[in-house]
């Protein structure tokens, strides 16, 4: 009985608490005029912090192969 109240509380936590700014998204802000960008603008923040942290493990990538601490094996 205690296992399914952790899940039902995982669950209420996702869907009441998470993921409210997103319901308050799709439901009020989406129908707007201006709707698409909204929306879409988490999806371009997340692929702009990607592209950061790419390119930050890439730089460090190719410190490490400068230095000849890589393992190539």
């Amino acid at each position: 009985m205690i296992a399914f109240n952790i899940f039902k509380w995982i669950s209420e936590l996702f869907t009441e608490v998470l993921f409210s700014p997103f319901q308050w998204l799709r439901l009020s802000l989406a129908s707007a005029d201006k709707g698409w960008w909204f929306s879409n603008a988490i999806n371009w923040g997340f692929l702009i912090v990607l592209l950061l942290l790419l390119g930050y493990w890439m730089k460090q990538s190719l410190k490490f192969v400068r230095e000849g601490t890589e393992d190539i094996s």
